[in-house]
């Protein structure tokens, strides 16, 4: 492949990964099954040079248009022309159109424990290799797609044995209640708290309820992938390679140990709503990451027969392969009778979605919330999934007694 003899993409592409290996300091290549990632158009179409494909599945990453759903795009026309050809540049290459930061949600993308894979959405990087236990480094734009196009990539960091295991010991104080750790807007703001703490250290959660659901270690996940560069952490009797203390720490003593009280918590809590004074609620955004058909039925669920007052947009995000299952199982025509907005191939708060309006806007993710003011300029509200549906139904915001305040 370096030498040109599968076409000039495929070398340009090896060059990238060779040169990348060198300053990792990693003496081989290694091969993988899957690839997550984006880049621009530009690249692809130097890649595509002599009929250049990729060699490995490739699904992905968000774009910055919704393909299925035209309508939504609410800003400059040459912008979104210019993002459907990214997306169509990534597909000529025989990428998967999967258009989503959660492809661990799509069966045929997802890989299994210990395969190594070249994934490059943060949040997708941390759930890859924390809840699934598969191998990737944070692989950013254009080195990401030359390991798909290579098959391959390099042997260092986190595909490495050595380098998974924990060094950071994180307690949760004994002033963190159980009842507040039941609560679902929990795991974001711990995320928060994580990735401020851990930075690029791999740390352990020790103390957390055993056997957390895959949609809660997806929110703290990508919380602290947003607030720190995680790309690994274990929670102990949750994750795959923390069945207990000693084996998240490799059976090597911790580095540091550390713990998380109620106070720093409460106040991260506080800090994810940006939104100042008694704003009016304009919309309401959940879903990122993507939401899970889990996620989907626990809204139709809250919703119930209401839908969301009068000028409040309710929107949710999700990948068009989970959206097909909803379709299959009614939600999404539920949902759609309730005036409920499904995304898919994007995020709102990377792309002109909302509604044009002055107020605030809530979410129950912490990634949104951590983002959204700088990228799209919006005034956050963050809370509860449930609180977010109730707001949209009533119109405003509403908080519903929670740890949070309790405590």
């Amino acid at each position: 492949m370096l030498s040109g003899d599968a076409g000039p993409g495929t070398a340009f592409a090896m060059r990238l990964v060779v040169r990348a290996a060198e300053v990792l300091g990693a003496d081989r290549l290694i091969p993988i099954s899957l690839y997550h990632g984006e880049a621009t158009r530009d690249f692809a179409a130097r890649l595509a040079e002599g009929g250049t494909r990729v060699a490995v599945p490739t699904s992905l990453n968000v774009g910055l248009v919704d393909l299925l759903h035209p309508g939504l795009w609410r800003g400059a026309p040459d912008a979104a022309e210019r993002g459907r050809r990214l997306m169509e540049s990534y597909r000529a290459l025989g990428c998967r159109q999967t258009f989503t930061c959660a492809p661990y949600q799509v069966p045929e993308a997802r890989p299994a424990f210990g395969e190594q894979v070249a994934w490059a959405e943060s949040n997708a990087i941390v759930f890859c290799n924390s809840v699934i236990g598969a191998r990737t480094n944070r692989y950013g734009d254009f080195i990401d797609v030359a390991c798909a196009v290579a098959g391959r990539a390099p042997d260092a960091g986190l595909h490495r044995t050595d380098a998974r295991r924990g060094r950071l010991v994180l307690r949760l104080g004994p002033d963190v209640l159980p009842a507040l750790q039941h609560e679902d807007s929990f795991y974001p703001v711990l995320g928060i708290v994580l990735g401020r703490r851990a930075g690029t250290t791999v740390a352990v959660l020790d103390g957390l309820p055993a056997a957390l659901s895959e949609d809660r270690l997806k929110a703290l996940g990508a919380a602290a992938a947003s607030s720190g560069s995680v790309a690994l952490f274990h929670a102990v009797g949750s994750t795959p390679e923390a069945s207990s203390l000693e084996a998240a720490l490799g059976h090597e003593p911790p580095e540091a140990t550390e713990v998380i009280n109620f106070a720093e918590l409460r106040a991260t809590w506080a800090e994810l709503t940006s939104a100042e004074g008694d704003l009016p609620l304009r919309a309401v955004s959940i879903g990122t990451p993507h939401a899970s058909l889990a996620e989907i039925e626990a809204l139709a669920e809250l919703l119930g027969s209401s839908g969301p007052a009068a000028g409040v947009e309710l929107l949710i995000s999700t990948g068009r392969d989970v959206l097909e299952l909803a379709e299959e199982r009614g939600l999404a025509a539920r949902l759609g009778g309730a005036d409920v907005e499904i995304l898919v191939d994007t995020c709102s708060y990377i792309a002109p979605v909302l509604r044009p309006g002055t107020g605030a806007v809530m979410t129950d993710s912490a990634k949104w919330a951590y983002y959204a003011p700088g990228n799209i300029g919006a005034d956050v509200v963050f809370g509860t999934t449930a609180e977010c549906v109730a707001s949209a139904v009533a119109g405003r915001v509403v908080r519903l007694r929670s740890p949070w305040e309790a405590a």
